[in-house]
């Protein structure tokens, strides 16, 4: 398997020539790197303006390994090839590095450039990506991947140190500045500067004054440049900036990292980077925030693979639900203000947002024959929703990254009656939609009052959460909570509530028995149409070996536009579009048993009769698309004859190795990762007349953008929309992904 790494974008507080000198003085060995043994020159190369300067060079590693694995190596030292390329005219550094050693085994490949900050001519940044590809080590090729990522992210950080120590011995040398390149005739006065910008470029936390002075004009900064060919170098001013480098919504960087995500591993940051990037090419336009991204990986481990199909399943569920606009479009029914015993509550010692729940006095049989489940669900996402806004707002109030909030059950009055079959029924649903939607979200639970009814409740639901969410329950029985070790050691004493003893007010209703005269009948419920389920637009449809899933769209007048827009949520599909003049059968439906399934639940439908020929009876009027299980698709037709148009989602059937009629391990796993040889899409379909897809075309002209069709009434949600088209030459299409 191949290991990747991709850093953040690191932001050093100093001019890029300056860095430059500080990187240089790593060569041809450095004491704050043990394991760098020695580097010599190979080639080196000038350009006759002076502008570029190539320098390639091989490098001794003496790598910590396990004795034994050196002794099976039979080596002492790894040896590297790095080839540095400075472009002193556009302030760019490119690194690229290989192994030689073992470069049939193993092949390790590193890239990492310096160049100047976007938004700011007197910073610079620093990018770095590698990958690792373990091939074959003697039977040790898992023991030597493990060896190499820990030397690996060890070495990662040691860089910011080194490019650090190096600035500062600059600074104690009395060199704070070093003019930028300039033409030949201008830097022969300063031989000194010139051999000091031939140096490449590293990272510093500490500010130079030339980021914190306001910038300078052309003229004043040629006066600058003739004060440092007369001293050879330039004293800065003082004053340090306290800037926040970088901007989040284009690249990470790890000063937005530190201070909006907190401290993460170099490997942990890889993840968050290569997840957010394979996002934004899959679902182009609106994608997770950062943190929700991080919680995601944190819940797996910061296994990506994990973590990827995980965020994927709720961002279908998140857009299938309409989820993000839960907070704006939610109104809870008075019975809920009135007899719903919960609300958020100042916030804890850490700064997390602290959320009461006075389970003990609330009626959940009452609520739920007077709502339904659906309602109380609805209810409880949009406190996760509010949950997740007040973390973002103390994030910003107290200057720390704050990702999870603390939850404070007060059981007192808990009792058989609330072991009700179909209120626990209730509460498990809802803990499993949270836990799949929400996870890493619950910083510390805390549980108060417990009675002895309490451990029944516990065995009920505790197989429905999750392990390491289990491991932040804190249980007191009785009044325990009041004593050390208790309530004070997480809340300010000033805002524990008056109800647990405290001298502050809490508004969390007191709850109390619902009136019978409230409750109402399942057919009632129905009817209200507030089920969280049927306010979708989607439809969803399994897909089988051999059974596609089919929809006929009846044309009448040309030119109409065909738009669809889905998601897949598990396995492998192919997308086709078929036209036919006749028209299809009734739909059929697959026999389901014979794919073991007996869901009643399971959507198929098959409209291509068997005996129609293809080319004859119906024609391909689009190129055949494979989707991805995870991919948003979205994409549009514009008919060019009336008649009957299938849209056909077929399970994808992976090739066989061209060379060889044995299938590929990777299409083997593949295969056994889609259990049952079943898919499953959500899917939308809308057909616009061409009127107004002209209108349509026209606005999203105005706009300068072609690469998204939606019509008004769509209800396209863009957490999970992508772009990217696609032009036919006589059907005029897109689709984008």
């Amino acid at each position: 398997m191949v290991q990747k790494y991709q850093s953040p974008v690191r932001v050093y507080k100093h001019p890029f020539e300056l860095v430059m000198a500080a990187y240089e003085r790593r060569f041809p060995t450095c004491h704050l790197i043990p394991m760098f043994v020695a580097s010599d020159i190979v080639e080196e190369e000038k350009g006759e303006d002076g502008s570029t300067h190539r320098v390639e060079r091989r490098c001794a590693l003496d790598v910590d390994a396990p004795r034994l694995l050196k002794r099976i190596a039979g080596v002492d030292y790894i040896y590297f090839i790095q080839k540095n390329t400075l472009n002193r005219k556009e302030r760019t550094l490119h690194i690229e590095s290989h192994n030689e050693t073992f470069s049939n085994r193993i092949i390790v490949h590193e890239t990492c450039c310096y160049s100047v900050h976007p938004e700011n001519e007197d910073w610079t940044c620093f990018e770095q990506t590698a990958s690792l590809d373990i091939k074959s080590f003697f039977g040790f090729e898992s023991t030597v991947e493990k060896v190499a990522m820990k030397q690996y992210a060890s070495s990662i950080k040691k860089g910011k140190e080194i490019i650090e120590f190096y600035l500062k011995e600059l600074e104690n040398e009395g060199i704070t500045h070093v003019p930028r390149w300039a033409p030949s005739s201008h830097s022969l006065a300063l031989p000194r500067a010139n051999i000091l910008a031939t140096s490449p470029p590293v990272p510093t936390k500490h500010t130079s004054a030339a980021s914190a002075s306001v910038p300078q004009t052309a003229d004043a900064k040629d006066d600058a440049s003739q004060d440092a060919k007369q001293d050879g170098v330039a004293l800065q001013a003082d004053g340090p900036t306290e800037i926040l480098a970088g901007t989040p919504e284009d690249k990470l960087d790890a000063d937005y990292i530190k201070r909006y995500l907190g401290d993460l591993t170099p490997l942990q940051e890889s993840c968050l980077i290569r997840l957010r990037i394979w996002l934004q090419e899959t679902h182009k336009g609106k994608i997770p925030k950062d943190e929700h991204i991080l919680r995601f990986l944190r819940a797996r481990d910061f296994n990506m693979d994990k973590a990827r199909e995980f965020l994927c399943q709720s961002l279908t569920w998140r857009k299938q639900h309409q989820v993000d606009y839960l907070l704006e479009t939610w109104n809870p029914p008075q019975v809920l203000q009135d007899y719903y015993t919960g609300g958020w509550h100042h916030h804890d010692r850490d700064g997390r947002p602290l959320y009461i729940l006075r389970l003990g006095q609330m009626d959940t049989k009452g609520l739920v024959r007077a709502l339904g489940e659906e309602s109380l669900l609805r209810h409880v996402l949009s406190i996760n929703e509010e949950g997740l806004r007040r973390c973002e707002e103390n994030t910003k109030l107290f200057g720390r990254p704050i990702s999870c909030w603390t939850c404070l059950v007060d059981l007192e009055g808990l009792n058989m009656r609330h072991l009700w079959r179909p209120g626990v029924k209730a509460l498990l649903r809802i803990i499993e939609v949270v836990e799949a939607n929400y996870p890493e979200t619950l910083g510390r639970l805390l549980i108060l009052r417990a009675p002895r009814v309490f451990p029944v409740l516990w065995t009920l639901v505790s197989p429905f959460i999750d392990e390491n969410t289990r491991k932040k329950f804190l249980i007191y029985a009785g009044n325990d909570y009041q004593g050390p070790g208790g309530l004070v050691d997480y809340i300010n004493k000033e805002i524990i509530p008056d109800f647990l003893g405290g001298e502050c007010m809490c508004e969390v209703p007191e709850g109390g028995l619902v009136p019978k005269s409230m409750y109402r009948t399942p057919e009632e419920l129905e009817n209200e149409d507030v089920r969280l389920w049927t306010e979708t637009i989607y439809q969803s449809a399994s897909i089988f070996k051999g059974s596609p899933h089919e929809l006929v769209i009846e044309i009448i007048d040309a030119a109409s536009v065909i738009t669809w827009d889905f998601d897949v949520c598990k396995g492998d599909i192919v997308f086709n579009i078929y036209h036919s003049k006749r028209a299809p059968q009734p739909p059929r439906k697959d026999p389901l048993g014979a794919h073991g399934i007996t869901s009643p639940g399971v959507n198929n439908v098959q409209l291509i009769e068997k005996s129609w020929t293809l080319g004859q009876d119906y024609s391909m009027v689009e190129s055949p698309l494979t989707c991805k299980e995870g991919e948003s698709v979205q994409g549009s037709h514009i008919t060019r004859w009336p008649g009957f148009y299938i849209l056909q989602w077929r399970f994808h059937n992976m090739p066989a190795c061209s060379a060889t009629n044995l299938p590929r391990v990777d299409d083997v796993l593949a295969t056994l990762q889609v259990s049952s040889h079943k898919c499953k899409v959500m899917f939308y379909t809308e057909v616009l007349g061409s009127e107004d897809f002209r209108t349509a075309c026209c606005d999203v002209q105005s706009l300068g953008s072609m690469t998204s069709l939606e019509s008004s009434h769509s209800g396209f949600s863009q957490l999970s929309a992508a772009t990217t088209t696609s032009n036919h030459s006589q059907s005029s299409s897109m689709i984008s992904r």
